[in-house]
């Protein structure tokens, strides 16, 4: 039963404050609009009496708070005690009977003590770093250090529990800003609804991963505030990180380098998160700026630069009086997954690293040094924050294969693969571990739930995989979902252009298959589907190529049947790759196609969808090729997987010069592992950017229109996987 505490407990929060409207009746202030972040705070202060409005209709929601005015309502959300007259007021400048009990009450209870000796000052605006010093006070000064200014433990205190100061915090006055009617009774709300943290000394660490800039899907970021608050007032200590694969994925990473979902997770204060393979996306200067950006911080104990950890290691949060560590781990085939060039020198060195020999052994020596130092540091329980993936595809480093030669870790939350596998798997010392992840684009939320007691109780994802989102089919608004409105209609002030209409819906799911959590099949790294053909029938067309290629992994989602926007189309191709075109013979096709199919019939990001030719792949021969320490194809030895290949109809040529287009990612920046095209000539570099090869294609040589050739949403019958 105790095991199941937190599943009731979300359930029922779930039905009742997420579905159902408030229980409070919001006032009718005009002003005021129902769907407002303030809402719920200002209806609570109607109704409790902190304010009462400027008259019956009107709230005044933007008006600047007074001092006096701040106090007074402090004072009513407190029950309005009757001051005991122990201590006299030293303030001359008290003008007005309705807020002198207020202010004495106040200076009796050290809440404030003017703006000097004999001055309140009530007509002044009251500023955000005053009003948090105010509630902290009452508070009682948790956690005082006395270190710093005046204002410095009330504005850290402010920030973690009632998040007064959004993405920034302000620690100078002239950098401060004032409060309006809304904001001062949204602290006073959540300050007031806050549970006493004595009640509940249970934990839950929530967890997301591979969000890919699913900003709004599923549960979006809008239902994990949700979600987190309501912890919160059940008396949950939370704590919040994130797994990797975050900024990139759609149009808005791909528009703004990542910077607009930085904006977001600041705003969702994450204690702590990893880089993921595609966090490098948009070039290593740029994800380091971000993190510089980053409010929360990043850590991970294998990214280095010439040896060097780029982060920390591991963070411990203390939350209900016990230490967590979290132990960040990046896989280190974000050397090829990402694009090669953004982790060397200008002669082509690796600079940056993440322990990736090919035995995994320093990469294993790096999570164990991480967890012991934790541990030597005090912290009572050690999670691992993982980018690594599941599976035979990911070894050496995948989690079960961290797991299976390190000792010392209590959970491993697991990203990378976009699964949501939940498994018990032994370490090196044969103990139990759980290995969790919770898939892709918000699907689902992960949790780890550590009792009162000390017991780690239960592990698990909340699930939401279909249309429409959570926020959407709830009704869930909150600060967070304002937040994700503004970005997205600033975006969609660039992207909402209508560039095509598609007769046909082209996918890289299956359309009727799914996993074992409900949720479609991604087949496009593993064979032929219609938009793999599409999108490299755009890139042959528009470049004039004999043949194109494209990873399957580079094709990230659907083109749904109707209009076609710039934002779908930067949606299926992210990454911003431009076109190149290259002369290679057909012996260096051959190998490409082998490379590609290797591990055929799994997953694989770099398995190869065409155009301009066919070939068969025979999944019973086993791969014959070589991987160096840096996931780089080194050769193929033995029997070949793939056959039967055409070109242009007619049977591909070994000794033959053909052209290939593709992006410069895969051809000529060896990214997933390529150097099957190494010593190629350059026909054509930088020819056009992906996106808009495929607008151009539609508009040019489609008439506008995607049509019913692309119908099958297996294909055109160009890749055979045989014996799979």
């Amino acid at each position: 039963m105790k095991k199941k505490l937190l599943g009731i407990a979300l359930a029922l929060c779930l039905a009742l404050s997420l579905f159902c409207s408030p229980a409070l009746a919001l006032a009718d202030f005009t002003d005021v609009p129902a769907d407002a972040g303030y809402a719920d705070a200002v209806a609570w202060a109607a109704d409790t009496g902190v304010t009462n409005g400027r008259d019956a209709t009107t709230f005044d929601p933007d008006s600047t708070v007074t001092r006096a005015e701040a106090v007074t309502f402090l004072w009513r959300a407190s029950g309005s005690p009757t001051p005991e007259g122990n201590a006299a007021n030293p303030f001359t400048d008290l003008t007005e009977d309705w807020y002198r009990d207020a202010v004495a009450w106040a200076v009796e209870t050290g809440i404030t003590n003017g703006t000097s000796e004999t001055t309140f000052d009530p007509d002044d605006p009251v500023t955000r770093t005053q009003m948090a010093t105010f509630l902290y006070r009452a508070q009682g000064e948790p956690d005082r250090t006395g270190e710093g200014e005046w204002y410095s433990d009330s504005v850290l205190w402010a920030f973690d529990h009632i998040m007064i100061f959004g993405e920034a915090l302000p620690l100078s006055v002239p950098n401060d800003d004032n409060c309006r009617r809304s904001d001062v009774v949204t602290y006073l709300y959540r300050w007031s609804t806050a549970p006493d943290p004595e009640e509940n000394a249970d934990i839950v660490i929530l967890y997301t991963s591979d969000v890919h800039c699913g900003v709004a899907e599923g549960f979006g970021y809008a239902g994990l505030y949700e979600i987190r608050t309501a912890l919160a007032k059940q008396g949950y200590a939370t704590v919040l990180v994130d797994d990797g694969d975050a900024i990139q994925g759609e149009a808005i990473g791909t528009v703004t380098k990542g910077e607009a979902i930085v904006t977001l997770m600041n705003a969702m204060h994450y204690d702590a998160v990893i880089p993921g393979d595609h966090e490098f996306d948009y070039g290593m200067t740029q994800f380091l700026k971000l993190a510089d950006e980053a409010s929360y911080p990043y850590i991970s104990c294998n990214f280095n630069k010439d040896g060097k950890l780029i982060f920390a290691p591991y963070r411990i949060v203390e939350a209900a009086g016990r230490k967590i560590a979290f132990v960040g781990v990046t896989t280190p085939s974000t050397l090829t997954v990402s694009t090669p060039a953004y982790f060397q020198d200008e002669n082509g060195n690796y600079i940056y690293g993440f322990c990736q020999d090919t035995t995994g052994e320093e990469l294993y020596a790096a999570v164990q040094n991480a967890v012991d130092s934790a541990r030597a540091e005090g912290a009572q329980y050690v999670y691992i924050i993982g980018h690594m993936g599941l599976g035979e595809t990911y070894r050496p480093w995948s989690c079960t294969d961290v797991i299976a030669h390190t000792d010392g870790i209590d959970v491993f939350l697991d990203g990378h693969k976009h699964d949501t596998e939940q498994i018990i798997t032994k370490n090196k010392d044969g103990a139990e571990i759980e290995r969790s992840a919770c898939g892709t684009k918000f699907n689902c939320i992960g949790y780890s739930h550590i009792s009162a007691a000390g017991e780690i109780v239960e592990t698990g994802i909340w699930s939401w995989p279909n249309p429409p989102s959570a926020p959407e089919t709830l009704g869930i608004r909150n600060e967070m979902s304002d937040q994700v409105d503004a970005v997205m209609a600033e975006l969609d002030k660039q992207l909402g252009q209508v560039v095509a209409h598609a007769d046909v819906r082209l996918t890289i799911n299956d359309p009727t298959a799914v996993d074992a959590s409900g949720n479609p099949l991604r087949i496009i790294r593993r064979m032929e589907t219609n938009l793999g053909d599409f999108c490299t029938d755009a890139v042959r067309f528009q470049s004039g190529a004999d043949v194109a290629v494209l990873v399957g992994g580079g094709l990230r989602t659907d083109i749904a049947a109707g209009d076609v926007t710039y934002s779908d189309i930067i949606n299926v191709v992210p990454f911003s790759n431009q076109i190149c075109v290259l002369e290679v013979t057909g012996q260096q096709l051959l190998d490409a196609l082998e490379w590609g199919a290797r591990v055929a019939p799994e997953e694989n990001g770099g398995f190869l969808q065409v155009s301009g030719m066919s070939y068969e792949v025979d999944v019973s021969v086993p791969s014959g090729c070589i991987e160096d320490e840096d996931s780089m194809c080194a050769g193929i030895e033995g029997a070949r997987r793939v056959r039967n290949v055409t070109v242009g109809g007619q049977p591909l040529d070994p000794e033959k010069t053909y052209t290939v287009a593709g992006i410069d990612y895969t051809l000529t920046g060896h990214g997933d592992g390529y150097t099957a095209f190494d010593g190629a000539t350059i026909v054509a570099d930088n020819v056009k950017l992906d996106s808009q090869v495929l607008i151009d294609y539609i508009t040019n040589n489609l008439g506008g229109t995607i049509g019913t050739e692309y119908r099958d949403p297996y294909g055109q019958g160009r890749i055979t996987i045989l014996n799979g």
